[in-house]
């Protein structure tokens, strides 16, 4: 008698992913803006403490962070949670005897109970894909550089994970060395300049991005989750940039280097309901912070290794007004699923699937 499909295929392992932008997380008394003021003792507290309790709940195997300048200040929230994770890294805002956080700009940055096996932070844009903004000249790096880390499941699965945060659409004015402005803000055809500056940059990095995603992806099958603050929506041409699903429908072997938006693959689609939104601009809800993943997640890819249980979105906080010892940013989290390996899965009971794994 033949063996069913059912029989042969190997049982899945949960794997919880979130994205949080978490407004510039910094140590306290230190200056990450010249326009702000450091945070007092007390501030830095509850931003730690209301931090901590968000990633409890939270409960995720990996956290994909956005608008740190301290790592020290990360590893205080993550210490407040109660959770145990083993590797928590912010390339570029490290805190030691020679080393004082990020300066000038926020940096991404990843924890995780997994197994790592590599990171690497890319700042530099490919050769020969630099793109001229007006008033700039070159833009050859990203502002913020992504971070990719190749990561191990309790049962042996390999998967990538890339955390990024783009561009913000805030105008883009021109300053000296010493930040003076070198251009009027009031006039409004000035502001429209300024504006299309950080669009170019934007779509550049997106671009960059892509490229990316595309050496990750390109003759492979290690999944992929990309995580992060896009500041733009799922349907933007800046995310669809990255993602390049629209080539799929003329193009088959699109799909390898494709990516999908976790949100619309959730299997429990009771769940699936209209407060799917991570930011409040002038009182219009948007979702700018998304969980992208590669073909591996396709419930029923040809080349499909698992799925997307579910997504949540973690933004009541932004109904209770502007305060920057919170967030203004709602945390996204999915559940995803991967096939375990044959041979682990011998050795290993099935998997309960739950909506939120064991810490």
């Amino acid at each position: 008698m033949r063996p069913t499909t059912a029989d042969t295929t190997p049982p899945l392992d949960t794997l919880m992913v979130a994205t949080c932008n978490v407004l510039n997380l910094a140590n306290p008394g230190r200056m990450f803006y010249p326009n702000q003021d450091a945070y007092t003792e007390a501030e830095y507290g509850r931003k730690v403490e209301w931090l901590g309790d968000r990633f409890r709940t939270l409960n995720a195997d990996v956290l994909a962070v956005q608008e740190v300048w301290d790592e020290a200040a990360l590893k205080a929230a993550i210490a407040h949670s109660g959770l145990r994770y083993d590797f928590v890294s912010v390339p570029g805002a490290e805190n030691d005897a020679t080393r004082h956080g990020a300066q000038g700009t926020p940096r991404v940055g990843i924890a995780t109970r997994l197994k790592v096996e590599a990171v690497q932070s890319f700042a530099n844009f490919p050769p020969a894909f630099q793109v001229d903004v007006p008033g700039l000249g070159p833009h050859t790096r990203f502002e913020r550089p992504p971070l990719v880390a190749t990561l191990r499941m309790k049962h042996g699965q390999r998967v990538n994970v890339l955390t990024a945060h783009l561009k913000s659409k805030r105008p883009k004015f021109l300053q000296d060395a010493q930040g003076r402005a070198l251009e009027d803000k009031d006039d409004r055809k000035v502001g429209a300049l300024a504006s299309l500056r950080s669009l170019v940059m934007r779509g550049a990095e997106a671009m960059a991005l892509r490229c990316l995603v595309i050496d990750l992806l390109q003759r492979t099958s290690v999944p992929l989750v990309v995580m992060g603050d896009f500041n733009d929506t799922p349907d933007s041409v800046t995310t669809q940039l990255i993602c390049a699903t629209t080539e799929i429908a003329y193009d088959r072997s699109a799909r390898d280097v494709a990516l999908f938006n976790a949100y619309d693959l959730q299997g429990e689609m009771a769940l699936k309901k209209d407060v799917a939104f991570s930011h409040i601009h002038q009182g219009s809800p948007s979702v700018l912070d998304q969980i992208l993943v590669s073909e591996e997640f396709l419930p029923r890819g040809r080349n499909s290794l698992g799925d997307v249980r579910r997504v949540d979105y973690f933004n009541d906080h932004l109904h209770e007004g502007r305060d920057r010892t919170r967030s203004d940013h709602g945390f996204v989290r999915a559940l995803l699923r991967l096939q375990m390996e044959p041979q682990r899965a011998q050795q290993a009971p099935a998997p309960v699937v739950a909506a939120q794994p064991p810490g």
